[in-house]
């Protein structure tokens, strides 16, 4: 069974590194700005956490940048737009930023990449976002862009031949039994749940996170996004490579992609439901939806490292070449899929 965290993005800067192949990403951010500044504006109470001249920021899921060095650094300008506009200019903190990924993360080229003009100090934290990462009351804004749709493991049931809900001849839920859906949705559920209840432990009450996730429209089925169906291209790919001999049919029945596209009805009722956190601002934030050629290649950058583990080397090339013409020819049905980012904003609630 793969798993995802196990097998970080493609580090180093070569031609499938995700440091080169992250715009998709890089656009969500963007289009969040904007909504992280007004947050921070609005919503962000720094006279309670005047007591400290530390604000400590990070970024969960950092990858290999430069993605999050652009995600935090809005984050610092508004923090110190809003001291500003409050008269304390000469009270301004000093940041402390956490990038913190899976321990398989390339940590080496991301502190390589660090801007040289940077206003913060930069620490490494390894480790699952699914569990606690820091002290207790630590951190006053936390961010995540891209990883919180990937499930801390693939669901059980679904590479269990035994099972009513075993994915065969899949590799993801969108077009499998209701079985397979229903699996996918409660392992969704359940790291959630960890995540938030591991943030409220680390997040100072009245402190902030934000996150930014592929999403899907309330009410709109998991078959008609656009992300999700070109996930079951790239798994009819695998299944052309087996009918042809190339990779057994049995590595294919086993391997399930551990992801999981919510939408913020979903998210919000977790949320709800955990009780530790306000919902301030919830968001459907329109995606562009990049070129076939362009879109292969990213996720070359980020799934390479588990198709490799699990299949082997030889398959690469020719799996993404397929993959690449496979986009092409369904551009039509693509195009009209639904592509759209979650933008949450939460706020630490008051212990009681």
């Amino acid at each position: 069974m793969a798993d995802l965290g196990a097998y970080p993005m493609n580090g180093g800067d070569g031609l499938y590194s995700y440091s080169k192949n992250s715009n998709f990403q890089r656009k969500a951010i963007d289009a969040g700005k904007e909504l992280i500044k007004e947050a921070i504006s609005e919503k962000l109470d720094i006279k309670s956490f005047s007591s400290s001249n530390t604000f400590r920021v990070t970024d969960l899921g950092c990858s290999v940048g430069p993605n999050t060095f652009h995600a935090v650094q809005n984050i610092v300008d508004a923090v110190e737009q809003k001291y500003q506009s409050q008269g304390h200019n000469s009270q301004l903190p000093e940041f402390q930023v956490f990038f913190s990924d899976h321990t398989s993360n390339d940590f080496n080229a991301l502190f390589q990449s660090l801007p040289p003009d940077r206003r913060y100090y930069a620490t490494g934290v390894p480790g699952s976002f699914y569990s606690r990462l820091f002290p207790k009351a630590f951190i006053h804004f936390a961010y995540s862009s891209y990883a919180l749709h990937c499930l801390s493991k693939v669901p059980e049931e679904v590479v269990d031949v035994n099972s009513t809900a075993w994915n065969k001849g899949r590799i993801h839920y969108s077009k499998s039994a209701d079985q397979v859906v229903k699996a996918y949705t409660t392992q969704y559920a359940k790291d959630m749940e960890c995540f938030l209840n591991a943030r409220a432990q680390e997040i100072v009450c009245g402190g902030l996170m934000a996150f930014v996730v592929p999403g899907r429209p309330n009410g709109i089925p998991h078959t008609e996004v656009f992300v999700n169906t070109a996930k079951e291209l790239f798994g009819s790919c695998l299944m052309d490579m087996a009918k042809k001999g190339i990779i057994s049919e049995e590595k294919v029945d086993c391997f399930n992609i551990p992801q999981y596209i919510a939408s913020l009805e979903e998210v919000e009722a977790i949320v709800k439901a955990n009780g530790y956190f306000s919902v301030e601002i919830m968001e459907n934030l329109t995606q562009e939806k990049p070129p076939p050629k362009v879109f292969a290649i990213g996720v070359r950058s980020g799934m390479e490292g588990m198709i490799r583990k699990h299949f082997g080397d030889e398959i690469m090339d020719e799996l993404f070449d397929s993959f690449g013409k496979k986009l092409e020819e369904s551009s039509c049905v693509l195009e009209s899929k639904k592509s759209v980012s979650l933008f949450v904003l939460l706020k630490r609630r008051a212990t009681e």
